[in-house]
């Protein structure tokens, strides 16, 4: 495949922007801010009180900040870009575009919810259930927002483009990124807090493939809509 050009890269860029900009787009944008809520609201108030670690980008960038220092801002944009890079080949220009849309929802939500007091209880206490509630919230969250065509991070990229390479099932495609980052991640981290991650990412991804294929055929549908 031929390097794309800057000016080219913008020119497609922009027409895919100004081909979602309609009234009819109203409905997806509802649900992709209905779906960065949801997610958002329980990372805010579970995982971050909890502890629960994620496979994926954010667990693959706490590995790298661990083992070799790279501030975690830097390692996440990375990430994200690498993954990133394919789905314009893989999954249309306009997949680029919505999920810019539903990065700027999640991002959104976090600063709602840092401005408020965390709205659940604390489930330090009970890890099992921590991780079950956890995994329900990103779930259907992120379930929300790649129904929609959207991404919320560099991994959902990642999982669509295997997805449609593959032909597996988006589930099974997300699983099978954070289960790799997980047994990485047994470098640092006690095996109780893995398992206890194990069991959300479980639970997430099998989520998510319901979410998105519910009625349709499954996430290669979902990438074509994009």
């Amino acid at each position: 495949m031929q390097p794309v050009r800057p000016a080219l890269l913008l020119t497609k860029l922009a027409g895919a922007a100004r081909s979602i900009a309609t009234a009819r787009n109203a409905r997806r944008l509802a649900l992709i801010a209905l779906g960065a809520g949801i997610l958002t609201f329980g990372i805010h108030n579970i995982h971050q009180v909890t502890g629960i670690t994620e496979g994926g980008i954010i667990g693959g960038m706490l590995l790298i900040n661990h083992w070799f220092g790279i501030p975690s801002s830097a390692a996440t944009f990375v990430l994200d870009a690498l993954c990133y890079l394919l789905a314009p080949r893989f999954l249309g220009w306009r997949f680029l575009v919505w999920s810019a849309v539903s990065t700027a929802c999640t991002s959104a939500f976090y600063a709602l919810w840092d401005t408020l007091p965390h709205l659940l209880p604390d489930l330090s206490a009970h890890p099992l259930v921590a991780a079950l509630a956890g995994g329900c919230f990103v779930g259907v969250g992120c379930g929300l927002i790649v129904r929609q065509g959207g991404s919320s991070g560099g991994d959902d990229a990642l999982a669509l483009v295997l997805s449609r390479v593959t032909g597996l099932r988006l589930g099974r495609c997300y699983l099978a990124t954070d289960l790799t980052v997980l047994a990485l991640s047994l470098s640092y981290i006690p095996v109780i807090k893995i398992a206890c991650s194990l069991v959300t990412v479980t639970l997430s991804s099998a989520l998510i493939d319901v979410v998105v294929s519910a009625g349709k055929n499954g996430a290669c549908e979902v990438s074509r809509q994009a």
